[in-house]
């Protein structure tokens, strides 16, 4: 079930082992890498200005003043190669904006991730995931119980699937049979789709294969919180979806 740089699937089940999208500029060179694991490492910084030259400044601290500076290129490229946007030439672009942009309004939420009511406050324990806003949650009733926390879930033709699910089997230290990667925390709720830790940048475009994937201290704390039969509200849709 673990997609390639770690990312989630939604077929067949994995084995136990002993131990432990993005929307595609049409004006930049970005191509949107497929795993989460880091961007490929460029030996070149764009002088080019992008479209989100001025978006992109202010997101990192630069001087904005809408025009591409060698400064301002190895600040993008750092935060294309954190989060494995690629290529990290160091172009402000749709795909880099689009990852800050959704950070922005993660933020935002605080601590009231349940403020339009979503999700169901009647289930006693349950986690929530908003595929818009790309965050997740544990509540009990109408109390927060942890989160919320950046996931990220399905990718374009893997989405993952909405509705009320339960959580139908744990594995601390599963690895996927299809795509050969580790799932750390492995909490499945849906054919095949889970809750599980990746190594890379859970901001990392384009999306999983339809798992919910987590940094590790989250999956961890997910872990700890959640047990079979409880129940998981999926609801929303992943931008680029």
């Amino acid at each position: 079930m673990g997609g390639s740089g770690g990312g989630g699937g939604i077929r067949a089940v994995g084995r136990r082992v002993g131990v432990g999208a993005a929307v595609v500029g049409l004006v930049a060179p970005v191509v949107v890498m497929a795993g989460a694991g880091g961007a490929a490492a460029s030996s070149t910084c764009t002088t080019r200005t992008g479209p989100y030259q001025k978006q992109v400044e202010k997101f990192l601290g630069r001087p904005v003043d809408g025009r591409q500076s060698s400064g301002d290129c190895k600040a993008i490229r750092a935060f294309q190669t954190k989060h494995g946007i690629s290529p990290n030439v160091g172009y402000a672009g749709p795909v880099t904006w689009g990852v800050m942009d959704l950070m922005i309004k993660q933020k935002a939420v605080g601590k009231n991730p349940n403020k339009a009511g979503k999700c169901p406050t009647n289930k006693g324990r349950i986690a929530c995931v908003n595929l818009t806003l790309q965050i997740s949650w544990v509540q009990d009733g109408s109390s927060l119980v942890y989160g919320p926390v950046p996931i990220r879930s399905g990718r374009n033709r893997y989405e993952t699937r909405t509705g009320l699910k339960k959580i139908y089997w744990r594995d601390r230290h599963h690895v996927s049979n299809l795509y050969n990667v580790a799932m750390p925390y492995s909490q499945f709720f849906d054919g095949g789709q889970a809750f599980h830790s990746i190594s890379g940048s859970v901001w990392s475009p384009p999306g999983s294969h339809g798992c919910v994937n987590m940094r590790d201290s989250d999956a961890a704390k997910y872990w700890s919180l959640l047990k079979k039969g409880d129940d998981v509200y999926v609801y929303g849709r992943k931008p680029g979806t």
